[in-house]
Formats: structure tokens, sequence, C-alpha cells
């Protein structure tokens, strides 16, 4: 089995087309046709998470966190960075990474959290702009059904829960072909008039390729007339975070003791207490200070995420509770929803956690 074969089907969780423009993911070390020993999977690579893969003949891992995230200008070992990079490449080992397109996928990392707390009624918290695509097309009547359905097959007219989604009306369209052409219907240098069907679909942007080629297929027509637009839509399935609520509501002290249990806790930072029932819980693994107005706005009685600076916790303004529980607190729980995932397609195959801690944070 080559990487290509593992890494594609992670895309398929988490297609790269979502992370963030800042980030850097994919495979930032090794060749895609390389053939598969052992896969570790881990939250950060380190040069302790090499030796681990080294000791246990893993020869890609796939981290959340890219180890490479701005340009390297030098690679001569000076530091931490370089270091894990020369020791990967010496010992033939590929990195994968998938940090903010797994962190933008419904069941991904937010999710991996509301579902340690066993959140109900989860949605995505702040819904990410401009994925959704629209394609337009004309095609003779008698094609019309057989492009729908092909399109549909692509992945193309799924909105929500609704599948095969489409708009169609009839009209008629015109074209004359030069001495060069070779038209399906009508003649050469002719003038032709021709019933036709508009159809418009919606797709997800990383799908974008398949639902060309299945139009180009399906079409009748040499020359296929079409135009794609980028939407503002929303998708409510691709975001940052997650809103959901408690099968029954909590104290706010009991709730947080809960916290410190399920996430192996030795402290949480939090803004005042408001001495008010939790119930509705918004999540967001990482640092997660830029959706804490998404949070109030979303009514969640608290917001739980890391990296919160001391101006931050004023944000609360008495509308919420906000937790930070630390960055790797946080999204621990990922690589076992890696884990998860892999050995559910790949169940003949060495998919091992990690057991390298690499959290860079400690507690006295």
């Amino acid at each position: 089995m080559k990487i290509k074969e593992i890494t594609d089907y992670l895309e398929e969780l988490a297609p790269l087309q979502y992370a963030e423009d800042f980030d850097n993911v994919g495979l930032l070390v090794g060749n895609y046709n390389t053939e598969v020993k052992g896969v570790l999977v881990t939250l950060d690579t380190l040069e302790s998470v090499v030796d681990e893969a080294i000791e246990k003949n893993c020869n890609l891992i796939i981290s959340f966190h890219p180890i490479i995230f701005s340009g390297l200008k030098k690679l001569n070992g000076n530091t931490y960075v370089e270091r894990v990079v020369l020791k990967a490449i010496k010992n033939d080992i590929a990195i994968y990474s998938m940090h903010t397109a797994l962190d933008n996928n419904f069941r991904g990392v937010s999710y991996k959290m509301s579902e340690i707390l066993k959140l109900k009624n989860t949605k995505v918290l702040l819904q990410k702009q401009g994925v959704i695509k629209k394609l337009t097309t004309y095609v003779p009547v008698a094609d019309a059904e057989k492009v729908r359905t092909a399109l549909f097959n692509a992945g193309a007219g799924a909105i929500g829960n609704y599948n095969d989604c489409s708009f169609n009306f009839e009209g008629t369209g015109t074209y004359r072909g030069n001495e060069n052409s070779n038209p399906t219907i009508g003649e050469k240098e002719k003038f032709h008039i021709e019933k036709e069907t508009f159809v418009s679909v919606v797709f997800e942007k990383h799908l974008q390729n398949k639902v060309l080629k299945a139009l180009f297929d399906a079409h009748p027509y040499e020359e296929v007339a079409y135009d794609i637009v980028t939407t503002d839509n929303t998708h409510q399935h691709i975001g940052m975070g997650m809103v959901g609520e408690l099968p029954n509501a909590m104290k706010e002290k009991e709730f947080l003791s809960k916290l410190k249990d399920k996430f192996y806790l030795k402290s949480i930072r939090h803004s005042q207490l408001l001495d008010k029932p939790i119930k509705k819980i918004a999540v967001l693994g990482g640092s997660g200070s830029f959706a804490i107005n998404a949070a109030k706005a979303s009514g969640a009685d608290i917001y739980i995420s890391a990296d919160f600076k001391y101006h931050d916790f004023y944000k609360a303004e008495n509308q919420l509770v906000l937790a930070d529980i630390g960055h790797y607190e946080s999204e621990q729980f990922t690589k076992n929803l890696l884990v998860d995932y892999l050995t559910e397609k790949f169940r003949n195959f060495a998919i091992i956690l990690a057991e390298t801690n690499t959290n860079p944070v400690n507690y006295i």
C-alpha cells in the first residue's frame, strides 16, 4: 500500500481545500508513491515522535499539527523543526499534516470534544464561507436527465440533508460551428437553434474536478457551455467549533469538575462564574479567542477553548463563562479520532497511536 492510498482516504474526511490560507497541510516530508510499512498517529511531530516511529517500524507519521509551518530557508539542524525534518528524511519517514482542514470538518477536532462531553443537537459554531460553488450549464432537452444524474453521482446537488437538488427550465440555445467544428447536433458552419434545458446545481468546492469531469463525460456537445461561481453562502457542516447541549443542565462548578475529569485537566482558567446553570455549550479545539463573539451569539452558557489572553476574559461580559483548558488538552483526542477512522478502513494494517506526550506546557 502506498502513502497516497492512505492520504486520499484521510482527505475524504478532511479535504485539504478547507484548510485556512495561513496553514501548511498535506504531505510535508516524503513521497506519495512510497510503500507504507506502518502508520504512527500523533498530535505533534517531535524528534521523540520520529524516534518512536523508527522503533515501531512506521515510515508514515500522521500529525495533526504541521511541523513545517512557515518556510524553511535552511536545513542544518539548528532548530527543533530542522532536526525533526532531517531525522525523518534520514530514516525515510514521511510526515503528513491535517490541522485546520480537520478543524473545519463537522466530524473533526471540535466534534470530538463535543463527543467526549456527550453533547446533543450539535452544529458548527463558525460556518465557513466561500466553500459552496454553483454550476450552471445548458443541455439539449433529451439529455438533461442524463447530465443531471451524472452531476448528482459526482456529489453535486447536495444541500444539508437533501441530495439531487437542481433548478431547471427550458429555453432556446443557438450556435454556429466553424469549419473545424464537429457538432453533435446540427451542421458545421450553419446557424442552429436547439431546445435546451438550463441546469443549475451547487457543490462543495473540493468536488470541482470530479463534477466537471462528470459534466464533460455526460454532456453531448463538442463544446460544453457552463459557468461556475463561488457563493457567499455558509456551509452548515464546514467550519470551526461546535455548539451542542448537555442532556441535563448542570451547576457551573459541577460542570467544571466534570470538564476537568473528562479532559484530564490539572487546572482551568475561566472568567467570572455567573451562578447560572450550564446547558448549552460551545467548544473549539486549539486557539479559540477569535470565536468568543460567535459563542456569545450562539447563546452558549459556556465556551471551552484555549489560549485566551488576559483581555479576552473581559469579552465574556457576564453573558457566558469562558473556559481555557489548554491547547494540547483541547486537541488531545484528535489522534484517537484519526486512529479510529483509519482502522475502520485499513483493518489489516498497523495504525499505531503514538505514546509520546508532546504537550510542551507543564504544571506544578
